[in-house]
């Protein structure tokens, strides 16, 4: 079994290099995304693992956003964090910033959901209820096709991850946003607590 630390210890974590709302909220969204994917996909038992790992994917994107990943190995051995939760977050950027290939289905399943949360979350804030739990699957299809849209959320990354899952593109894009559908709530209420409780 692997170990690994809390997902509220991650979050402190994270929260010593990132200070930026959007950031945190990142951090969440993603942390409960592989949650309720390890979940769905038979992983029950690794869930905080994998939410652990989404949680400080990026944790130096704020500090240093034009080097992504190449102060994380230090960072995350200064704060303790084992070599298998740091090669997962190394995997996340492969082929981008990152030569650490995905191996396990869980780096797989961040690598492919990472870059969509962002697009879900922005097609999100366009719509009138501020919130995906009313988006269907064609709404979301159309906000990905049209590439103007979250322009920094890359297409390609996706369907990389897609591929990497055996996953049509219809499936990425509906698991992902059932999962966030799922966890919108838990996200909104995790990051006002947060932010409620934290004192600078």
């Amino acid at each position: 079994m692997r170990t690994t630390i809390s997902t509220d210890e991650a979050l402190a974590i994270v929260g010593k290099y990132n200070k930026e709302s959007f950031h945190i909220r990142h951090a969440i969204t993603v942390s409960q995304v592989m949650r309720y994917l390890a979940n769905e996909l038979g992983y029950g038992d690794e869930a905080e693992y994998w939410a652990t790992c989404g949680m400080l994917h990026d944790v130096d994107f704020e500090q240093y956003p034009d080097c992504h990943l190449d102060n994380t190995p230090a960072i995350l051995k200064s704060e303790g964090i084992s070599d298998d939760v740091i090669h997962t977050v190394m995997s996340h950027g492969y082929s981008i910033c990152s030569d650490v290939e995905p191996e396990h289905e869980m780096e797989k399943v961040l690598f492919a959901t990472d870059e969509l949360t962002g697009l879900v979350y922005a097609a999100a804030k366009m719509r009138p209820s501020k919130s995906c739990t009313d988006m269907e699957l064609s709404s979301l299809k159309k906000k990905y096709k049209d590439k103007k849209f979250a322009a920094g959320c890359s297409r390609d990354v996706i369907a990389k991850g897609a591929a990497m899952l055996g996953w049509d593109l219809d499936k990425l894009l509906q698991t992902t946003l059932d999962a966030m559908k799922a966890t919108e709530a838990n996200v909104n209420d995790s990051v006002e607590r947060y932010f409620a409780l934290k004192t600078y």
